[in-house]
């Protein structure tokens, strides 16, 4: 079992940016569903952005959308969720969750093969 691995997250003024980091020693992204989700304290876990296997289509949840990016590098040995524009109410702990590989194109599936253990962003007003 792959144990995913997020970086990157912090302290952070509300109108601030931080880049979330999503890896694992050896483990290649090509041909997975990729997600990040977010669990405030007192609330359900959140589907924040995913980035489908083929890597060509995106979502984000209507609250992030214009100030969240998810993205992998060219290698897709890491993925990123860029957070802009940042509001206390994203406060969470986040995490990443990778699906695969699949032999065809999937976005946000129900279940995950592989999860992190979560970065604490923590938006100050």
């Amino acid at each position: 079992e792959v144990q995913l691995v997020e970086s990157g997250g912090g302290l952070v003024q509300t109108g601030g940016s931080l880049r979330l980091s999503c890896a694992a020693p050896g483990f290649n992204f090509a041909n997975y569903a990729i997600g990040w989700y977010r669990q405030a304290p007192g609330k359900e876990r959140e589907g924040v952005s995913c980035i489908s296997s083929t890597g060509v289509s995106t979502y984000y949840t209507d609250s992030v959308k214009g100030r969240f990016t998810i993205s992998t590098d060219n290698a897709k040995n890491t993925v990123f969720l860029q957070m802009d524009s940042l509001k206390p109410e994203d406060t969470a702990v986040y995490y990443c969750a990778a699906e695969g590989p699949l032999d065809h194109d999937s976005i946000c599936p129900d279940f995950y093969d592989a999860y992190g253990r979560g970065t604490q962003v923590t938006v100050s007003s």
